[in-house]
């Protein structure tokens, strides 16, 4: 097993409304998709975004285009008009999310570096 960061092998999309983000998680290989339904779970998500994620994150699985939604309540300070932080943007959780390591076997690491489907 290969502990590695999603950046290596994901891309994300990420926005904001009020006081939410809204985060896509995207991989283009099935086996690695599968990876990511057992490794990245609301409650690492939440984890992950700690003292700065503070309600609710739901996940959404949409198995068509190999990609997962996060939808993370009460995590922008209140929003950006009532926010003091310098950048409260959900924009910036998108590569925040693509930090978070998760383990991937060998076998599926080579297949991916093989079809060119690691990014550096």
């Amino acid at each position: 097993m290969s502990t590695i960061q999603l950046k290596n092998v994901a891309q994300a999309r990420s926005g904001d409304k009020g006081n939410k983000v809204d985060l896509g998680l995207f991989v283009n290989d099935k086996e690695l998709y599968d990876v990511l339904l057992q490794q990245v779970t609301v409650e690492k998500v939440k984890d992950h975004f700690q003292g700065l994620v503070f309600g609710d994150v739901y996940r959404y699985e949409l198995p068509n285009i190999l990609a997962l939604k996060f939808v993370c309540e009460d995590a922008l300070n209140g929003g950006g008009s009532a926010s003091l932080r310098i950048d409260n943007l959900g924009k910036t959780f998108g590569s925040a999310l693509l930090r978070m390591n998760i383990e991937v076997s060998d076998e599926l690491l080579e297949k991916l570096q093989a079809n060119a489907k690691v990014f550096n």
